[in-house]
């Protein structure tokens, strides 16, 4: 289970089945989860907390200082859930005391190979980033979110869930749930209504879906405006998640 030139701090904990490859290096400060899977040549520095069922592909670097000038050695923090797959040369930093000290990841992600997440990110679970985003500092993603390949991602920006990102897309400011963006800098283009389907969201909620989407982009309302239509049309759930996503920016949405 444990190749024997693998390198494991003694103050490192491992749950049952994990099993190490070859050269890979697992610091102090570092707890593992059950039937978690890290292949040949992985970093894994602490404190950090990786949970159930993941799979840490060759050449990955987790839980590695940030690279925030401002980062002078504090004892920040990196957390992973379950069954995630990490696939090679991705790298996931730790938090910086000048946000909450935390990078946050939750579970059933896909990180494709090169995937950067930068420091004090807090990402949600089912999500997918293809290969060679990268993911700047401070920067919160919700659920089933797509990244397409070599989407870059600015600092602070929010990306609500069940968003989608072209290739190559630049977002720059805040992507609200279930809208389609790309182009370099990112620029809304309609919202994911094929993933509503495959979900098997109901016709009438992505009708209502459909009908928000042109208020808040097709109608000239201010965002504050949008947001005050929205909320007189008896939101049910999906809507209202819709409109917290506009709530929550702080950077102004990606129009």
């Amino acid at each position: 289970m444990i190749h024997r030139t693998a390198l494991i701090d003694e103050t490192a904990e491992l749950g049952r089945n994990v099993k190490v490859g070859p050269y890979s290096i697992i610091g102090p400060g570092v707890t593992i989860g059950d039937d978690t899977v890290i292949g040949p040549h992985a970093v894994i520095k602490g404190p950090t907390v990786i949970g159930k069922g993941n799979e840490i592909f060759q050449f990955t670097s987790i839980g590695e200082d940030c690279q925030d000038k401002k980062y002078q050695g504090e004892p920040t923090r990196l957390e992973i859930g379950d069954n995630n797959v990490i696939r090679e040369h991705v790298t996931i930093h730790r938090g910086t005391v000048q946000d909450q000290g935390l990078t946050k990841i939750g579970d059933n992600n896909l990180f494709m190979v090169a995937v950067h997440v930068a420091h004090d990110c807090v990402i949600g679970s089912d999500n997918i980033f293809a290969n060679t985003c990268g993911i700047a500092g401070h920067v919160h993603i919700g659920d089933g979110v797509l990244l397409g390949g070599m989407t870059g991602v600015h600092q602070f920006c929010n990306i609500g869930s069940y968003a989608m990102t072209a290739g190559c897309s630049l977002v720059l400011k805040d992507v609200p749930a279930y809208v389609m963006v790309g182009g370099n800098p990112a620029a809304a283009r309609s919202m994911n209504f094929e993933g509503m389907r495959r979900r098997g969201w109901s016709a009438e909620v992505i009708k209502q879906l459909r009908n928000a989407y042109k208020v808040v982009y097709r109608q000239g309302n201010t965002l504050e405006e949008a947001i005050a239509l929205l909320e007189q049309s008896s939101p049910g759930p999906e809507l209202e998640r819709f409109i917290q996503s506009l709530r929550k920016s702080t950077r102004g949405i990606t129009r």
